[in-house]
């Protein structure tokens, strides 16, 4: 569940309501859970902002665009970067959407401020050369105590199996770690090596898989044994593997093999998409793989291309 916009001991009010109809909404939009969380919080600090010792905060009908530049000076006095404050901004835009929506305000205020201007940086992505070595390491965990019991082994078996498969599946298919855990087995097509994905919004694309993942699906398939499970990603207890699990594995094995901090799942998904830009696939291909809504989106790849080249014209080129 996302966090309460207000406390225990506060009576409800009316912006408290308000904010609550707008999560409950995003819930039933099938947003991720780390969205919302992020939604209701920051809703939760605006709502503070507003709240008067002893009293409630006004209704959102009484917001407007002059309440919300000072509430981003608020912000800002306390050490908020831009980007922070842009995405406390993207919080409020979207809850005035929803309110005017409803009826409940006349306009948006949140359309008349603009957003912070934030420094545009690049992704750092691994080269393939860094990606797959990445990926390839990742079975050399699966080493096992000769003092472990059957069931243990087991399980053990089925770890082992199952991390590389998560690697293969977020590099090899570029997928978001929501879709890889949203995966159900009946979603794979192994005859045509196809993928069943939902992604955003609940929209559903098919997208192809390699032999590597092929392999690696079916070793895991095959060490987790008949389980009672429709989830393709399991966890230790025989569960749907969670996101923030995923985070946590592609982490260890980032820090064990590559002494990288930083990267995270999404790093594979720019990385597959970077990878096929450079060598030839075109942006609307790759735009219907990563399940991007708008082509703009995908362009970020092009920069991330683009900076590489210059680099490579910048070492070799006599005139550079």
């Amino acid at each position: 569940m996302s966090p309460s916009p207000h406390s225990a001991d506060a009576p409800p009010d009316a912006l408290a309501a308000q904010i609550e109809q707008f999560l409950d909404s995003l819930r039933r939009a099938n947003l991720s859970q780390h969205t919302i969380r992020n939604y209701g919080l920051d809703l939760g600090q605006f709502r503070a902002y507003l709240s008067p010792p002893e009293a409630q905060p006004p209704p959102a009908s009484e917001v407007d665009a002059l309440v919300l530049r000072e509430f981003m000076a608020h912000c800002f006095e306390r050490g908020n970067s831009n980007r922070s404050v842009s995405r406390k901004l993207s919080a409020l835009r979207a809850f005035f959407k929803f309110l005017h929506r409803q009826g409940e305000v006349a306009t948006n205020p949140a359309k008349l401020v603009s957003m912070p201007k934030t420094p545009k940086k690049l992704p750092a992505v691994m080269t393939a050369e860094q990606a797959n070595a990445l990926v390839n390491a990742v079975p050399g965990l699966g080493r096992r105590s000769s003092a472990e019991t059957p069931e243990k082994v087991k399980a053990s078996e089925a770890t082992s199996a199952r991390d590389p498969m998560i690697f293969e599946l977020l590099y090899g298919c570029g997928l978001r770690v929501s879709e890889l855990v949203g995966l159900n087995i009946e979603d794979l097509d192994f005859a045509e090596r196809w993928i069943r994905v939902r992604g955003k919004g609940r929209k559903e694309r098919l997208v192809p898989f390699g032999k590597r993942a092929d392999e690696a699906v079916r070793g895991y398939l095959r060490a987790r044994g008949d389980v009672e499970q429709r989830a393709l990603v399991l966890n230790g207890r025989g569960g749907r593997l969670t996101t923030r699990s995923v985070e946590r594995i592609v982490k260890r094995y980032a820090l064990l093999f590559s002494g990288d901090p930083d990267l995270h799942p999404h790093s594979l998904r720019h990385a597959f998409a970077t990878h096929l830009l450079a060598d030839g696939a075109d942006l609307r291909s790759i735009q219907e793989l990563l399940g991007h809504a708008s082509l703009s989106t995908t362009q970020k790849y092009t920069q991330l291309s683009l900076k590489e080249l210059m680099e490579v014209y910048d070492r070799s080129h006599p005139k550079a």
